[in-house]
């Protein structure tokens, strides 16, 4: 099954991209930054939390909801640096990028506190937050291929569905807030990269098709 993603020219009237990449993908970073980097528009990467926002669940005995969830914000920033050492800039704006650059969510997020602090809300939905902000797609990379139900993918969803592929609150956001997203594998670099030229792939489209 296959999902259509569809992009024009770097003048489409996104006016960028947003990409998630998800902290499962961590392994792999060194052969997905490359392919990130080398498409014809900018992109705006959020990094997830990984095996930084773990620790935060791991120890979150110790804490509150409030510091759990600007621990975790923080592990976002973690990310983005050991992202960085792929040799991509960082920045700490929400705002078109020149180059593709790894966003550090971390003060943007305390400037705007825009989202509950619950472990329901996490970098994805940080992420469809800055997609939304900026008026752009939102890719999001994961290490599976997309949003399954009974045993088969799902190439597009239009309406909330329980699933524990992204977290219980991103959905609901994509689809209110009319953000298109589009959910993939990001192990198979090939695959971003035919996503990133507008073709056809595998993976689960929300909301508005591409």
């Amino acid at each position: 099954m296959t999902a259509q993603a569809r992009h024009g020219s770097p003048n489409h009237k996104s006016p960028v991209t947003i990409v998630k990449l998800g902290g499962s993908l961590s392994p792999r970073i060194a052969e997905i930054v490359p392919v990130l980097r080398s498409t014809h528009r900018p992109l705006l990467i959020v990094p997830g939390g990984g095996t930084f926002a773990d620790e935060v669940r791991q120890s979150e005995a110790g804490t509150n909801a409030d510091a759990a969830h600007w621990m975790a914000c923080a592990a976002m920033d973690q990310y983005g640096w050991m992202l960085s050492a792929q040799g991509i800039g960082i920045t700490t704006k929400i705002a078109r990028p020149r180059d593709t650059c790894v966003l550090l969510p971390y003060c943007a997020l305390r400037r705007y506190d825009p989202l509950p602090h619950s472990w329901d809300v996490t970098s994805d939905t940080i992420a469809a937050w800055v997609a939304g902000r900026l008026g752009g797609d939102l890719l999001v990379l994961k290490s599976v291929d997309g949003i399954e139900a009974a045993g088969k993918l799902m190439a597009r969803i239009e309406s909330p569905v329980a699933t524990d592929v992204v977290d219980p609150c991103f959905i609901p956001y994509v689809l209110e807030h009319r953000i298109r997203t589009f959910i993939l594998n990001g192990t198979d670099p090939v695959r971003i990269c035919r996503w990133l030229r507008g073709e056809q792939v595998r993976g689960t489209g929300i909301g508005t098709t591409f």
